[in-house]
């Protein structure tokens, strides 16, 4: 960018932005030296099971509210206005669901892994699958969230793009590989209370140097930035309020409900009470974070009126707008954009140490235990850190990858989370809802969930269909008559646009919808494929009450092997109970576990 309008640190700056990093190495050395000192694979990977529910509700908002949301989020409003706001009404559902159905089935069969239950209702190959899923979707996720916050700081500041990078993803491998899930875990709620601090300051300079409210709301208004509810059905339109309002309940399930990184969070509770409190607490601070992100947008609008600042910042990405809008705004108030810059690292720093953590879980747990199961408890824990640590490495090699993808950071996201989120949620719902789906089938599912997912994703960016042109912005009060305005919005409905047909058309699919629609993909061939090939009956006699029930009867001894299979004792008889792995010959009888 061209150097004049280049903004800098000054010393404070770069010191609030030190004392983040330091502060979260600081708690993972205090975990690494207090209690167990993480010598265990329940301590390092689950917290003891011990975590209440205020630290994991404020844990799983940071998880999900990456900088890839701090800056993607005021990048979207700034362009095409407040429709986006709508997404907040899915996450009502998206909460609620999880909290109802997923949450006590997966913590009263005490798993470390989520994908622990598809082998315990399908078989074994399903949940290797599904942890391979999980793994290559978190693995592209994580270079987006180190990239962006480092690449929209070098576009605006001259900030050194890989020193960023580097700084950010060996900090976080280091504290998740020495202070296990409850370094995570707290040092997600010290860059929580960070990211709010850092957004609420930015909007309150904001207003104040724009004019005030008054004057913020007259622009955004003028400027056609305050969008009305579009009922419009169409699925291919990018953002309507079924796209947001219902597709997003799906996108937020494969969040919420499925998600590794958050299910691990729900296991770590000390109770199911407290992981399903700890789902409910997440929405008001959900809802506030995206009221934060969406202000913000709109006050960066009200200075400068949607100019395209493209060619002062030599990106085309609209996404390093809200760090020049941070900087240009704080610029005389010395330690302020340094603060927002902890804010956005802080944001980056939750989300991948949330995933560095959920990935040697699931490696550990489902692609190397069930291989070594005679490993001692030391050896495994040792595993554990050098797969955080080597995950972490990994994340900074896909860094490296991220910016040849084209999309705004918010977009890519979103479509990584429907394309791959989606089929895995429909693996699951799969397993929970239909009792005769059997594991040929699931396995099917998966496969098409995918396949059809990746044709949509990679079709849409081949094709690059283009997205909705953002409104023409305009910060000058125009008076129209009321008969002017609605022959305005008449010619424009009339107005026939070059539509896509055929295949482009089913590319121009809108990214909201990747999740629902791979999700149905997965259940409607996995069910077909298993009344083809013999559909497993299972009996209704042991459902979540049941299965409850069944784990307060266990042995302590039997409670620390993670609830994987339950001893034969006095109970139902052959007939009334169904094995879930069929093929396995053990001394053990499985339950039940469809809803």
């Amino acid at each position: 960018m061209d150097p004049s309008d280049q903004k800098h640190f000054t010393v404070v700056d770069y010191v609030i932005f030190a004392v983040l990093l330091a502060a979260s190495m600081a708690i993972g050395l205090y975990h690494a030296l207090s209690g167990g000192r993480q010598r265990t694979t329940q301590e390092f990977l689950m917290a003891d099971r011990s975590m209440s529910c205020l630290p994991v509700s404020l844990s799983l908002i940071a998880s999900f509210q990456s900088a890839v949301a701090i800056i993607g989020v005021p990048a979207e409003i700034y362009t095409h206005g407040t429709q986006y706001w709508f997404i907040g009404c899915a996450y009502v559902l998206g909460l609620l669901i999880p909290a109802h159905v997923f949450i006590p089935v997966l913590y009263r069969l005490r798993l470390s892994s989520a994908y622990q239950y598809l082998e315990l209702r399908f078989s074994k190959a399903v949940r290797i699958c599904g942890t391979l899923t999980f793994i290559f979707q978190t693995v592209i996720y994580m270079g987006v969230c180190v990239y962006t916050p480092a690449f929209a700081l070098n576009a605006v500041t001259g900030f050194e793009l890989w020193g960023a990078v580097l700084a950010t993803g060996l900090v976080c491998t280091l504290y998740t590989t020495i202070g296990g899930l409850k370094a995570v875990i707290w040092t997600d709620v010290f860059q929580t209370l960070v990211m709010f601090a850092g957004q609420l300051a930015v909007i309150v300079v904001g207003v104040q140097q724009t004019g005030g409210v008054s004057e913020v709301w007259r622009k955004v208004w003028e400027g056609n930035r305050i969008s009305a509810l579009d009922l419009n059905p169409d699925p291919t339109e990018r953002h309507t309020f079924w796209t947001l309002g219902v597709g997003g309940v799906f996108l937020m399930l494969s969040l919420y409900g499925v998600n590794q990184a958050q299910v691990q969070r729900y296991l770590s509770s000390r109770t199911e009470k407290d992981a399903v409190r700890s789902c409910y607490m997440v929405f008001p601070s959900l809802q506030l974070a995206l009221a934060l992100s969406c202000v913000m947008g709109l006050v960066m609008f009200a200075r400068y009126c949607g100019e395209d600042y493209s060619d002062k910042l030599g990106t085309s990405s609209r996404d390093a707008m809200v760090i020049y809008f941070v900087m240009d705004m704080l610029q005389g108030l010395p330690g302020l954009p340094g603060l927002f810059v902890a804010c956005l690292f802080s944001a980056a720093l939750s989300t991948i140490s949330s995933a560095f953590n959920s990935l040697a879980t699931v490696t550990m747990e489902d692609l190397i235990k069930p291989h070594f199961p005679a490993m001692t408890e030391e050896r495994a824990t040792l595993l554990s850190k050098a797969l955080a640590m080597s995950y972490g490495l990994l994340c900074l090699a896909m860094a490296y990858l991220t910016h040849l993808m084209g999309d705004s950071v918010l977009q890519v996201a979103l479509k990584i989370f429907g394309m791959v989120g989606g089929p895995i949620l429909g693996l699951f719902c799969l397993g929970l809802f239909f009792p005769w789906a059997n594991s040929t089938g699931a396995l099917a599912g998966l496969g098409a969930g995918l396949a059809m997912s990746f044709w949509v994703g990679i079709g849409s960016i081949v094709t690059r269909s283009s997205g909705p042109r953002p409104p023409p912005p305009d910060c000058r009060a125009i008076l129209l008559s009321n008969n002017t305005t609605t022959a305005i919005q008449t010619a424009l409905r009339n107005v026939t646009l070059s539509r896509p047909s055929g295949l482009k058309r089913f590319y121009s699919l809108s990214y909201m919808w990747y999740s629902g629609f791979s999700c149905f993909t997965v259940i409607l061939i996995g069910l077909i494929i298993s009344f083809l090939t013999g559909r497993q009956f299972l009996t209704h006699s042991l459902c979540k009450t049941e299965l409850l029930s069944a784990q307060q009867r266990l042995p302590p001894q039997v409670k620390e092997r993670n609830g994987l299979a339950f001893p034969k004792e006095d109970g139902p008889s052959p007939d009334e109970t169904e094995s879930f792995l069929p093929e396995a010959h053990t001394p053990f009888v499985e339950c039940e576990t469809a809803v």
